[in-house]
């Protein structure tokens, strides 16, 4: 805990190192975003104006600085294409990734957890190498790829689940799914080797000396200590996807901080762009932090030291 003010004021640090590069990188690519939201055939006094009310006319050191001073006030500045301010755009949009990211973390730390703990207690058997293998393959396969192939299978050939997001919680099953499948594979993974482990520390042999059955023993005991690796990785995992899952979201339809960026890199819209980036630096940074502070309240050895 005493780490706590050094760790927020690095996270402060490196927001504004994520500002600087994502200012510089908008500005360093091809195309000019008032050339995106005018015509061909409008007039140069025209395009002059919308430069100058865009701020576009100011040196670039002038823009950085005003844009950072502005989100130290809270103000992330106004999209260029929906001309409203960026914050209440993200705002509007982070809902729909909350409840998709609650319910795919709900699926990758179940499926994932309890493929590991099988997967431990059936060393070197069948079942170890089923469900390593679909561990595996869940880490490797794309998730453009795991979505198509749900969407193929419970809508094209079951008509089971929709197509795309309406709405409701049955629609959001696929999304979360494939948002998740990623993360259930490395959760299985880390909790299988973070398991056996202690499958191999002594206390275990004493506990199964003194008459305790060996599934009890793994699974009160062995799981008890394994299971702290994970959670601190579940805590990342949690802000990464909460941080928005693009292709998720594009690929189902779904309106949240995903697609707003992509919608955002599609059209040059660089003020919302760098809201959506800025807010997902600033969530896996904090989920960083939580991570440390879940590792701590849970690992006396930490609290410790």
């Amino acid at each position: 805990m005493k780490e706590l003010p050094r760790r927020i004021l690095g996270v402060v640090i490196v927001l504004v190192g994520v500002i600087a590069l994502i200012f510089i990188m908008l500005r360093i690519i091809p195309g000019d975003p008032v050339s995106v939201l005018l015509n061909e055939h409008v007039s140069q006094a025209n395009i002059d104006r919308l430069t100058q009310n865009m701020g576009l006319d100011k040196s670039l050191p002038e823009q950085f600085l005003t844009y950072l001073l502005g989100v130290f006030r809270g103000d992330l500045g106004r999209s260029y294409t929906m001309q409203q301010p960026v914050l209440s755009l993200i705002l509007q949009a982070f809902p729909y990734t909350v409840r998709l990211t609650l319910l795919a973390i709900a699926f990758a730390w179940t499926i994932g957890i309890v493929s590991g703990v099988i997967s431990a207690m059936y060393n070197e058997k069948f079942l170890d190498y089923l469900f390593r293998g679909t561990a595996l393959l869940g880490i490797s396969v794309p998730v453009f790829m795991v979505a198509l192939f749900l969407q193929y299978m419970f809508y094209f050939r079951l008509s089971l689940l929709p197509l795309v997001y309406d709405g409701s919680f049955v629609s959001l099953i696929l999304p979360a799914i494939a948002l998740g499948w990623n993360s259930a594979g490395s959760v299985a993974r880390l909790t299988r080797s973070s398991l056996m482990e202690q499958l191999g520390a002594t206390y275990i042999d004493t506990a199964r000396a003194k008459g305790l059955v060996y599934k009890k023993a793994v699974v009160f005991h062995a799981l008890k200590n394994a299971i702290l690796p994970v959670i601190t990785m579940m805590a990342l995992q949690l802000a990464e996807m909460l941080s928005g899952a693009v292709i998720t979201e594009s690929v189902f339809s779904i309106s949240g901080l995903g697609k707003l960026a992509l919608t955002a890199l599609q059209t040059r819209d660089m003020p919302l762009l760098q809201g959506t980036v800025l807010f997902t630096a600033f969530l896996i940074a904090v989920g960083g932090i939580l991570a440390d502070i879940i590792g701590t309240i849970l690992n006396p050895k930490l609290r410790l030291g």
